[in-house]
């Protein structure tokens, strides 16, 4: 059986994912346009000309020193300028005769040719690829075009923050500020990711299915809610030439510097993120070899000189400012997720923990976090995977002293479940010997009536009050306490799931022996 091919395309770098069923993701290096560690390739192309017949990707680019070209040949942060203005309607061409390329021309050619170089004992049968907020769907009519000629059955798209924060294991429902240094530009992002308790979990979005294309279809993307962003044109190539010039100076009127000191520099931040001290050799044609050293405190007090930290408080100043209107203060932030190559300097990662003390930093996998969420996001994407009705569970509320019924998973949740739901159950009285778990599935209450428009019927929906449920025809759970409970004191954590077979699961632990009971099966949720 195929499996699943994720395509990060970033303004810096380009990350690809695979997984196979059953297996762990990995990340593919993609010989000869990857770096070696991490696998990434930059995200860069030098057009092909009658010296090269064709492109050069990434790495290649970088090894024949054309990085920093100024020349129309070299295509370059593209990322950002998809779905703009209209996209073109031609093939990719490898013709320099062509230029300049639209963006969504440079993309298209970076993603066949990304194609074109995979093992070829892969055989994806499912590709997901990533889209930023803003835009997306400018940037979903350019994927849908992009991937026309590509030989895979389905292809699927996610949002970049819900990718990065559900890659990161943040849960759904959280929200989160998404810092990302990326070769070009920082971003800042404040968003409330789709799902958590009582709603359903965020799925990628079909734009192909067994081989046919849903460009038509009526279903959209769920996108990650963005309360506030804030952004700045400055990023890891910046810093590289502040860096060159602090080493050697040797920088033109224009603030452009040699590739291979450039290289160097950039070679000296990438250790630094690991290292307090680092040295490089740096060479070039009609140079003499020059070595380079520079530690951790140098670079931090160089970031904090040129004015870096200064720009990211008042970035964060702006997004903090948008949250507040929106009612939302710093604590009410999950974590902070950093991304981008950039966010693992120590300078920023200092700054995160200063100005958002308290806040869970979650930057364990800050380059693949989007990729590999990409690939968790995409089992739901099954036709058959999604719940029609869902399934809740009847509670006593002490405040109103009276039942009401808590939804578990909605219309709409992907199964099997990446995750457990967790609640906690109190005692209603003293000397209880068990909980009696209730369920019943969501009752569509809508009602149809007839209008008449212009002299002619027309069938209206209308919303018939708060939706009712059903209750299960299985016999009620027991869950037995030993020893008996107290009343208004939390005594069972109950986790549920719904497995491949669609079954309704639970897992009992209790909080007072601390005693967890085997998984078992409740039944069917339709």
């Amino acid at each position: 059986m195929a499996g699943t091919l994720a395509i990060d395309l970033g303004s810096s770098t380009t990350v690809v994912a695979y997984q196979a069923p059953g297996g762990v993701p990995v990340l593919l290096a993609l010989s000869p346009f990857s770096l070696e560690e991490p696998p990434v390739i930059p995200s860069l192309l030098w057009l092909a000309s009658a010296d090269s017949p064709r492109p050069l990707v990434g790495r290649q680019v970088l090894e024949a020193g054309l990085a920093q070209s100024t020349g129309v040949e070299l295509q370059r942060d593209f990322k950002r300028r998809i779905g703009a203005g209209p996209a073109p309607t031609a093939a990719a061409s490898n013709d320099a005769s062509a230029l300049p390329l639209a963006p969504e021309t440079s993309a298209s050619l970076l993603l066949r040719l990304l194609w074109e170089a995979l093992p070829p004992d892969l055989e994806p049968g499912r590709l997901v690829l990533t889209a930023p907020i803003e835009g997306y769907r400018g940037y979903r009519n350019w994927l849908l075009q992009a991937c026309s000629a590509l030989d895979v059955a389905e292809v699927a798209l996610v949002d970049e923050p819900t990718a990065a924060a559900i890659g990161a294991g943040l849960a759904a429902g959280s929200t989160v500020l998404v810092v990302d240094v990326g070769g070009g530009t920082i971003d800042l992002s404040l968003v409330r990711l789709e799902g958590g308790e009582g709603r359903a979990m965020p799925i990628a979005q079909l734009l192909r299915f067994a081989g046919r294309d849903l460009g038509s279809s009526r279903q959209a993307l769920r996108c990650a809610t963005v309360i506030g962003k804030a952004g700045v044109a400055l990023g890891g190539r910046d810093i590289d030439r502040w860096i060159a010039h602090h080493l050697c100076g040797e920088l033109g009127s224009d603030g452009q510097a040699e590739p291979a000191l450039l290289d160097g520099a950039e070679r000296l931040k990438c250790r630094l993120s690991q290292v307090p001290e680092a040295r490089v050799l740096v060479s070039s044609p009609g140079r003499a070899p020059l070595e380079w050293r520079l530690n951790r405190s140098e670079l931090d007090a160089l970031l904090e000189q040129q004015g870096l930290l200064e720009e990211l408080d008042a970035l964060l100043e702006q997004v903090l400012a948008a949250g507040r209107r929106a009612g939302m203060g710093l604590g009410d932030i999950g974590a902070v997720l950093p991304v981008g190559g950039g966010s693992q300097l120590g300078a920023v990662r200092e700054w995160l923990a200063r100005r958002c003390p308290g806040v869970t930093i979650r930057d364990q996998r800050p380059v693949e976090a989007v990729a590999l969420g990409a690939l968790a996001l995409t089992p739901g994407v099954r036709v058959n995977d999604v719940l029609s009705h869902g399934v809740s569970l009847r509670c006593w509320d002490r405040r109103s002293a009276c039942h009401h019924w808590h939804a578990l998973f909605v219309a709409g949740q992907s199964w099997p479940t990446e995750h457990p739901l967790e609640l906690v159950l109190a005692c209603s009285q003293d000397g209880q010997r068990e909980l009696e778990l209730i369920f019943g599935e969501p009752v569509d209450e809508q009602r149809r009536e007839v209008l008449f428009e212009d002299g002619l019927p027309v069938l209206r929906r209308r919303q018939a009050g708060e939706a009712g449920v059903r209750r299960w025809s299985q016999p009620l759970v027991a869950l037995p306490l030993d020893p008996p409970g107290s009343q208004g004191v939390d005594r069972l954590r109950l986790s549920f799931g719904i497995d491949a077979q669609g079954q309704l699961v639970l897992r009992v632990t209790d909080l007072l022996t601390e005693e967890q009971g085997p998984e078992r099966s409740l039944g069917p949720v339709r």
